[in-house]
């Protein structure tokens, strides 16, 4: 949720910047066209005390509907990631009501009939691929619903990985399935019960309990802030496992 707030209350605007109409909640405001939908609307003067989150496209808060001018589809996007566009008009939805199962995960089995039985709307699935369409994160919705029809709960986990639970793709569904709590419960099955061991993991927390790391803790706790910062500029950053799989640290001491 967003309130008017009296006068702008971010963002600046170069001599260079073109400025160009959108109309939030129906009212017309000019605003400097790099801007995202969410600073946007915060340099219109809106205050958000809702519908706004994580400002990275990860937490799913801020999900927005949205027309463009000329165009008849119905768009949806993340305020924080979205940019705005000439005679936009948008509208925000903070939350989208959807009746989330209570469930005890201990008493599951990772198959079709645990996903059945808390939620029984995903027999009603059309197959139509609103919800694909509708999604923010291009996820493959109505996939991952079919693979949780095949029982195939890795697959549903793998593919609504990025989910942020925004909600939208429940709330174009002709069917009315709740698409992303059934994800969540894939991808909590499949954490518990057929996710591989995490050996490494396993390795550190068995390193952790017999103290290997407690001088260096002691270390850093000794340290003052100056030094603190220090250390934090100069830090060595890891790369993606998939940049450079067999990247080694400089400093091994903490290995």
């Amino acid at each position: 949720m967003a309130t008017k707030a009296r006068g702008k209350v971010s963002g600046k605007k170069s001599s260079e910047t073109r400025m160009i109409p959108i109309y939030i909640m129906g009212k017309k405001y000019e605003v400097p066209e790099t801007l995202t939908i969410l600073t946007a609307m915060e340099y219109a003067g809106y205050r958000h005390i809702r519908g706004c989150g994580c400002r990275g496209g990860i937490c799913g808060a801020c999900a927005t509907v949205y027309r463009l001018s000329g165009e008849y589809r119905l768009k949806f996007g993340l305020a924080c990631q979205t940019v705005v566009a000439p005679d936009m008009y948008l509208a925000q939805i903070p939350f989208v009501p959807a009746n989330k199962a209570i469930y005890d995960i201990k008493k599951l089995t990772p198959d079709i009939n645990s996903i059945g039985r808390v939620y029984p709307d995903l027999y009603r699935c059309l197959a139509c691929n609103t919800c694909s369409k509708a999604c923010p994160m291009g996820i493959s919705v109505m996939d991952y619903v079919q693979a949780l029809l095949k029982g195939d709960i890795a697959e549903c986990a793998r593919l609504s990985h990025s989910c942020t639970m925004c909600g939208i793709c429940a709330l174009r569904c002709p069917a009315e399935l709740q698409q992303f709590h059934m994800a969540m419960l894939a991808r909590r099955l499949y954490g518990r019960y057929l996710q591989p061991r995490a050996r490494h993991l396993e390795k550190r927390v068995k390193q952790i309990k017999e103290g290997k790391f407690d001088s260096m803790m002691d270390e850093i706790m000794s340290l003052n802030n100056h030094e603190l910062k220090r250390r934090y500029a100069r830090r060595e950053w890891e790369p993606e496992s998939y940049e450079n799989p067999d990247w080694q640290p400089e400093e091994t001491k903490y290995l």
